[in-house]
């Protein structure tokens, strides 16, 4: 199913960046940033940014001759964005989440947290793999905090070190597993018994 969100505006990219400064209103950006933190071309940025700037939905700041950008809370329509921005299940949006296969021999692969709109999440993503591509990780990292609109609370580990804490009954791997959770990709044939085991 198409995000929803992204269709009640004419342009993905403008959607993108409404949910960038709505899920991230602390702090602020310069251009540069916006641009290399939601993978696009320089030219869209500036021009939603003008726009967004316009109708005063964000604030601009000019430190040392750099411009910078912050979300303006007292936006007359910002109760009602981030309220929408929270609601919207961002899974749809995530194509980069198919290139988690790519990373080395993954065995599991599981999303909660903002792919499922569960802030009560442990982490968003939990992945299992032996011989993992660091720079094919950081890519995919920073493909999907684009998507998302915000940083990805993840976790990785070796098949050794989650044989290790799943044995243990490790507080993180069970409460990951007891909490709403979708599987990308799921070669350990008794996840669900690890799941109950804690409930034993």
């Amino acid at each position: 199913m198409p995000e929803i969100f992204s269709q009640l505006f004419e342009l993905k990219a403008k959607a993108r960046l409404i949910k960038f400064f709505m899920l991230n209103d602390k702090r602020e950006y310069s251009s540069q940033e916006v641009v290399q933190k939601n993978k696009m071309r320089s030219a869209q940025i500036a021009r939603e940014l003008h726009r967004f700037e316009k109708m005063k939905m964000i604030f601009a700041r000019t430190r040392k001759g750099k411009k910078y950008f912050q979300t303006n809370t007292g936006f007359i329509f910002y109760p009602e964005l981030k309220n929408l921005v929270v609601k919207s299940n961002t899974l749809p949006e995530c194509r980069s989440l198919s290139q988690i296969k790519n990373l080395g021999k993954v065995k599991l692969a599981l999303i909660s947290g903002v792919f499922l709109n569960y802030p009560k999440g442990r982490a968003d993503l939990l992945i299992v793999a032996d011989e993992v591509s660091r720079a094919k990780l950081k890519h995919l990292l920073e493909n999907l905090e684009a998507e998302v609109g915000k940083e990805i609370n993840y976790s990785i580990m070796d098949s050794d070190e989650f044989k290790y804490r799943t044995d243990m009954l490790d507080k993180f791997i069970m409460d990951f597993l007891e909490g709403p959770y979708e599987e990308i990709i799921c070669k350990v044939p008794n996840l669900k018994e690890i799941a109950n085991r804690r409930n034993k």
